[in-house]
C-alpha cells in the first residue's frame, strides 16, 4: 500500500481529533447528570442550575479550559426522542402579511385570490406561489397587483417599494421580498422569546422559503404554556367597551329573534321581564328562564356586571358566536353598536350552584368603527416585566413610548370622564378591563392584572418585550415527548447497537478468523471517526439516527467481505498471500465493485437528507457518514493490519477450521429458474397492487394529518372500549391501536385538525383527558396526563401533530424522494456500465422490492401486532433498501462484468451463472449479517422504530433475492443474440 506513513498520521491525527470532540460530550452529560441529582426531579432547579454554572470552568485540558457553556457547544445534541421535549413547526401566516400589505384589500380579485390559495392543498409549493397563480387566474389580465387598491398603496410606495407603473412580475419581486422580510422578523421575534423560555440549548430555524419555521425546546414538559407562548402573535390592543346595560336591549333583542329559528315549538311564551338582569335571575316563576327557551341565555353559567356581559362556558364560544356573527342578528344593533366586536375574556374557574368548580370565559363588547381599528395599538409599548399588583397578586407592568404616553393620557382620561372601561386585548383575547377612578393616567406606565399565576405573567412580559410577530403563526406539526420514554429510547437504542457489534464482531472472527479480528479493530476505529464526525458538526443523535448507527455497523463490514472474499479467491488461484492482498485491493480486484456499490448507496443517502426533515434527517446524516468512514476504515486501516501481518511473515488465510468449506463450489443454476422466479415475482407484484388498490395503506398523520397519542395506562386496555368512547367526543375520527404492551395505547384522530391556533390543541387535550380519566386512577389530573416530566409512566408519553398543508408536503417530498433515487440510480449505472440493459436490471429489481414491501405491508397491517403505518420513518426504509438492493446488485453486476470480459469457456447464460456463483459467499455473508443487525434492532429497538425496521428487514431479504433471481434475468434477456455471440465467440477463442 502506498503513502502508509501518510495514512497512518492522519488515521492517529484523527482519531486524537475524535476524542478531544467526544470529550466534551462526556463532561456535558457528567454535569447534566450532577444537576438533576442536585434538582431532585425538579426541572425549574434542573435549568437554574445549569444556567447559573454555564459561565463556569468546568473542563480543564491543562493548555485551556472550557465552560459549561462552551462544553455544551461542542456536545453531540440529543434530539427530541431521546431527551424528551417539544418540537413544533411554526406557518408563518403569508395571507396575513399579504392583507397587510395591501392595508386590508377589498378588492374582489385579491380576495378571492388569497381564498383561492387558502383552498390549494397541492403539495411542495409556497402560499406566496399559490397566491401568484390564483392571482392570474382570476384577474385574466384586467387587474394589476401594482393597482392602488392593492399593492400600490401609500405604505408600498416609495424606493424598493411598488408604484402602479409596475409589471405583475416586477410586483411579485418586490412582495416576495416583503414576505422574507416578515418571516425573518417573525424569526427574530420567536428566538428572542425561547431565550427566555428556560430551556437548555433551543433550536430555532427557518425551513427553506417556505414561511415555515422549526422550533426545539428540549426538556421543555408544559406543553400548552410552551405552544402558547411560540403562537401568540403578541397582538395587544387597548378597546373601549360597553357596560351591560348599553348591550343589554340588544342581546334581549337576539335571545329574541334566535328563538324563531333555534327553538322548534308550537308557541314561543313571551318574555315576562323587561330587563337583562332580571331575566337572568334564577326566578322559578319565570317561564322565560326555562331551559331550551332562550338559545342565547340558556348558555349564560354565570352573570356578568360592567363591561362583562356574561360568564359562558368554553364549549359554547364557537355556538355564541355563531349567533352574534349571523347577518339577522346584527342589524339588531342600532346606531355606533352596529360596529361592535364581541371577543372572550381569559378562561378562569368559577363555582356553581353546588359550589363545584368548573370553566368560563367571560364575554366582551369593544366599541369598534368602520375600520375595526383600536382606540390604541400595542406597538407603542417599549418595555414589560413581570411584577404584583396593589393586592399582591401576580401582574404585568408595561412602558409606552412618547406618542403612546399622550394617547393613554387621552385614553384614560375619556375613560373617567365617561365612567368606562379600557379593555386590555392580546391576540383577541381580554386580559383585563379596568376603569379608571384617578383621572387621566400620564408618563405610559400601565398595568395588566387579572387572573395569572407567576409563569403566566412572565410569559406574557416575555411575549411584550420581544414584540408582535409581523403574522400569525400557526403551529402545522408538533411533537411532544416525555424524558421518561426518550430514557427508555437511549436504553433501547444502546441494547441494540452493543449487541448488534457483539454479533457482528463475533461472526467476522468466527467465519474470517485473523483477518476477523483486523475487520473487528476497523469497525471499532469508524465508530469513533464516526461519533467524533457527529460531535465535531454538532450533530443531532436521535432514535432513527442510532438505527442508522447500527445499520452502518452491518454495512461497515461489507467491504472487508468483499476484500477477503477476493483475496480467498486468489490465494485458490495459486498467487502468494502478498500478491492476493494486491490483487484484492486493487481496481481489478474489489474496489471497482466497493466504488459502485457505495457510489449509489451514497446516492440514495444524500435523496434521503434533502427530502427528509427531523429524525428521519438524522438518520441520513449517520448514514451518509458511516459510509465515508466504513470505506476508509475497511480500505485503509484493516490493510494496515494486514500488511503489519504480512511483513512478520505470519500465515493469513481468511478462512477458519469452521468456515473453510462453507459457502463455496456453488453451482446453481440462476438463469435455468428464471420463468418459475418470474412467475412467482409476479404473482406478488399482481397481489401486492391488487391489495394496494383494495386493501390500500395504513396511512399514518404524516401523509394524511391528524393528531397522534401515545397514552400509557395503569392496567390492560380494550381498544374497541376506548375507541367507542373517543368516537363519541371526537365526532367519529378515532383510531386507537395496542401499542406495545397491551396497557398501552395509539390513539389517532382528525378531529379539528384543520382549525388553526392552539385553542383546538387545548381542547382536543382536555377531551382526551375527561374521556380518559376514568380509566385512571383519582390522582390522575389534567397536568400529570398531558404534561412531561421526570419518571412519568402514566398518560400521554407522546404525542404529535401534523396538519394537512404539511402532511401533502410531506407526501409529496416522499414520492419524488423514491422517484428521484430511482433515476440517479439509473443514470449512474448507465454511464458507469455503459450499456443500459444493466440500469434496467438493476431498476426492474428496485421496483420489484418496494412493491413487494408495499404489499406486505398493505397485506398486514390490519393483523400485524405492531405498528405498520406509512409515514417518513417508512419512506426512510424504502429509500435504505433501495440503497442496499442497488449494493448488492452492483456487486454481481461487476462480477458479471469482468466474466463477460474473461476467459470463461461455455455458453452466455453458463457464463453469466458462474459469475453469480462466485459472489454467494459474500452475498450470503453480507445479507446475514444485516439481516441479524436488523433483528435484533426489531426485537430491541423499541415499539416506535419496529415498523421501520421491519421494513428494511424485508427489503434486505427480498433485496438479496430480486439482485440474484429478477436483476441478472433480466440483464441477460436484454442483451442482443447479436451481442450474446460476439461474447460467446470471444471466449471460444482466448
Amino acid at each position: 500500500m502506498q503513502n502508509k506513513g501518510l495514512i497512518k498520521f492522519f488515521a492517529i491525527l484523527f482519531a486524537l481529533v475524535s476524542i478531544y470532540q467526544l470529550s466534551f460530550t462526556f463532561v456535558a452529560s457528567k454535569v447534566k447528570s450532577d444537576a438533576k441529582s442536585f434538582a431532585g426531579g425538579n426541572p425549574e432547579k434542573e435549568v437554574k442550575y445549569l444556567d447559573s454554572i454555564g459561565k463556569e470552568k468546568v473542563f480543564n485540558l491543562g493548555f485551556t479550559n472550557f465552560t459549561f457553556n462552551e462544553v455544551s457547544d461542542k456536545q453531540i445534541n440529543k434530539g427530541l426522542d431521546l431527551e424528551g421535549g417539544i418540537n413544533v413547526i411554526l406557518q408563518i401566516s403569508v395571507k396575513d402579511i399579504l392583507k397587510g400589505l395591501s392595508n386590508n384589500s377589498k378588492n374582489p380579485v385579491f380576495n378571492k385570490s388569497l381564498a383561492d390559495a387558502t383552498a390549494d392543498l397541492q403539495g411542495n409549493k409556497s402560499y406566496l406561489d399559490k397566491f401568484f397563480d390564483a392571482f392570474e387566474a382570476n384577474s385574466k389580465g384586467t387587474v394589476k397587483l401594482a393597482s392602488p387598491d392593492i399593492f400600490a398603496n401609500r405604505s408600498l410606495q416609495g424606493e424598493g417599494g411598488v408604484d402602479f407603473q409596475m409589471t405583475d412580475a416586477q410586483v411579485k419581486k418586490v412582495i416576495s421580498r416583503k414576505v422574507d422580510e416578515s418571516v425573518e422578523s417573525a424569526f427574530g421575534v420567536l428566538r428572542k422569546r425561547i431565550d427566555q423560555f428556560g430551556v437548555t440549548q433551543p433550536n430555532i430555524q427557518k425551513l427553506g422559503n417556505s414561511g415555515q419555521i422549526l422550533v426545539e425546546l428540549p426538556g421543555a414538559k408544559d406543553v400548552d404554556r410552551a405552544k402558547k407562548l411560540l403562537s401568540s402573535t403578541a397582538q395587544l390592543q387597548f378597546w373601549e367597551t360597553y357596560k351591560i346595560e348599553e348591550i343589554g336591549n340588544f342581546l334581549m333583542a337576539a335571545n329574541e329573534s334566535l328563538k324563531k329559528t333555534e327553538i322548534k315549538i308550537t308557541e314561543v311564551k313571551p318574555v315576562v321581564k323587561d330587563s337583562l338582569s332580571a331575566l337572568l335571575t334564577d326566578a322559578k316563576d319565570s317561564t322565560a328562564t326555562k331551559k331550551g327557551e332562550n338559545p342565547l341565555f340558556d348558555k349564560i353559567i354565570g352573570q356578568g356586571g360592567g363591561p362583562v356581559l356574561g360568564l359562558f362556558s368554553p364549549k359554547d364560544t364557537a355556538v355564541v358566536n355563531g349567533y352574534l356573527k349571523r347577518a339577522d342578528i346584527r342589524i339588531l344593533l342600532a346606531g355606533d353598536q352596529r360596529y361592535a366586536k364581541f371577543v372572550w375574556g381569559k378562561p378562569m374557574t368559577i363555582k356553581d350552584a353546588k359550589a363545584k368548580d368548573i370553566d368560563a370565559v367571560e364575554l366582551y363588547a369593544l366599541k369598534g368603527n368602520r375600520d375595526n381599528v383600536p382606540s390604541m395599538s400595542g406597538g407603542v409599548v417599549t418595555d414589560a416585566s413581570d411584577t404584583f399588583d396593589q393586592s399582591g397578586k401576580p401582574a404585568v407592568s408595561m412602558q409606552m413610548n412618547g406618542q403612546g404616553a399622550k394617547a393613554w393620557e387621552e385614553l384614560t382620561g375619556r375613560a373617567y370622564t365617561q365612567k368606562s372601561n379600557i379593555a386590555i386585548v392580546l391576540d383577541d383575547v381580554v386580559y383585563s378591563a379596568p376603569g379608571v377612578s384617578t383621572g387621566p393616567i400620564s408618563g405610559g406606565r400601565s398595568e395588566i392584572s387579572g387572573a395569572f399565576d407567576i409563569t403566566e405573567t412572565k410569559d406574557l412580559a416575555n411575549v411584550l418585550r420581544a414584540g408582535k410577530l409581523p403574522a400569525a403563526a400557526d403551529i402545522v406539526q408538533s411533537e411532544v415527548v416525555g424524558p421518561s420514554l426518550g430514557q427508555e429510547a437511549i436504553e433501547n437504542g444502546t441494547n441494540s447497537a452493543l449487541i448488534g457489534l457483539l454479533l457482528v464482531s463475533l461472526w467476522m472472527m468466527i467465519y474470517y478468523g485473523k483477518a476477523g479480528w483486523y475487520a473487528n479493530l476497523a469497525l471499532a476505529v469508524n465508530l469513533l471517526f464516526l461519533f467524533g464526525i457527529l460531535a465535531s458538526i454538532g450533530a443531532v443523535l436521535t432514535l432513527p439516527g442510532i438505527a442508522g448507527i447500527v445499520l452502518t455497523m452491518g454495512t461497515a463490514v461489507d467491504a472487508n467481505i468483499i476484500i477477503y472474499e477476493r483475496a480467498k479467491e486468489e490465494l485458490r488461484a495459486g498467487k502468494t498471500l502478498e500478491e492476493a492482498i494486491k490483487t484484492s485491493y486493487s481496481w481489478r480486484g474489489a474496489m471497482s465493485s466497493i466504488t459502485d456499490a457505495n457510489v449509489t448507496h451514497i446516492l440514495t443517502g444524500a435523496v434521503l437528507f434533502i427530502f427528509g426533515s427531523g429524525p428521519i434527517k438524522g438518520f441520513a446524516t449517520t448514514l451518509l457518514i458511516g459510509i465515508v468512514t466504513s470505506l476508509f476504515t475497511s480500505i485503509f486501516i484493516a490493510r494496515i493490519f494486514i500488511d503489519w501481518n504480512i511483513s512478520k511473515k505470519n500465515n493469513l488465510t481468511f478462512v477458519t477450521k469452521f468456515s473453510k468449506n462453507m459457502f463455496n463450489n456453488f453451482h446453481f443454476d440462476f438463469l435455468g429458474v428464471k420463468k418459475w422466479t418470474y412467475l412467482f415475482s409476479s404473482i406478488v407484484v399482481v397481489i401486492s397492487i391488487i391489495s394496494l388498490a383494495t386493501n390500500g395503506l395504513d396511512e399514518g398523520v404524516d401523509f394524511v394529518g391528524g393528531r397522534t397519542f401515545q397514552v400509557r395506562f395503569e392496567k390492560p386496555i380494550e381498544t374497541e372500549t376506548v375507541k367507542a368512547e373517543l368516537a363519541k367526543v371526537f365526532d367519529g375520527s378515532a383510531e386507537v391501536k395496542v401499542f406495545g404492551s397491551d396497557n398501552q395505547l395509539k390513539i389517532t384522530t382528525k378531529y379539528k385538525v384543520h382549525e388553526p391556533g392552539i385553542k383546538a390543541d387545548e381542547e382536543v387535550n382536555k377531551l382526551l383527558f375527561a374521556t380518559l380519566k376514568q380509566h385512571f386512577s383519582a390522582d390522575m389530573t389534567y397536568d400529570k396526563f398531558v404534561n412531561s416530566y421526570d419518571g412519568k409512566k402514566l398518560g400521554i408519553l407522546q404525542a404529535s401533530k401534523v396538519g394537512p398543508t404539511v402532511a401533502e408536503d410531506i407526501k409529496t417530498n416522499a414520492y419524488w424522494a423514491v422517484l428521484g433515487a430511482m433515476a440517479i440510480v439509473f443514470l449512474y449505472l448507465m454511464i458507469s456500465y455503459r450499456k443500459w440493459q444493466y440500469s434496467l436490471g438493476a431498476i426492474a429489481a428496485i421496483a420489484h422490492d418496494v412493491i413487494f414491501v408495499l404489499g406486505i405491508y398493505s397485506l398486514c397491517y390490519k393483523f400485524m401486532p405492531f405498528g405498520m403505518e406509512i409515514d417518513q420513518h417508512f419512506i426512510a426504509a424504502i429509500l435504505t433498501v433501495i440503497g442496499y438492493s442497488m449494493n448488492d446488485t452492483v456487486i454481481v453486476f461487476d462480477r458479471v462484468r469482468e466474466y463477460l470480459a474473461g476467459k470463461t469457456k461455455g455458453s452466455f447464460a453458463e457464463i453469466v451463472n458462474q459469475s453469480i456463483n462466485t459472489t454467494m459467499s459474500r452475498t450470503i455473508n453480507t445479507s446475514l449479517t444485516m439481516i441479524v443487525v436488523l433483528l435484533i434492532m426489531f426485537v430491541f429497538g423499541g415499539e416506535s422504530i419496529r415498523g421501520f425496521i421491519f421494513a428494511m428487514l424485508v427489503g434486505i431479504v427480498v433485496g438479496t433475492y430480486s439482485s440474484l433471481f429478477i436483476a441478472t434475468p433480466v440483464l441477460v434477456d436484454t442483451i442482443s443474440k447479436e451481442d450474446k455471440s460476439k461474447v460467446e465467440k470471444a471466449h471460444q477463442e482466448s
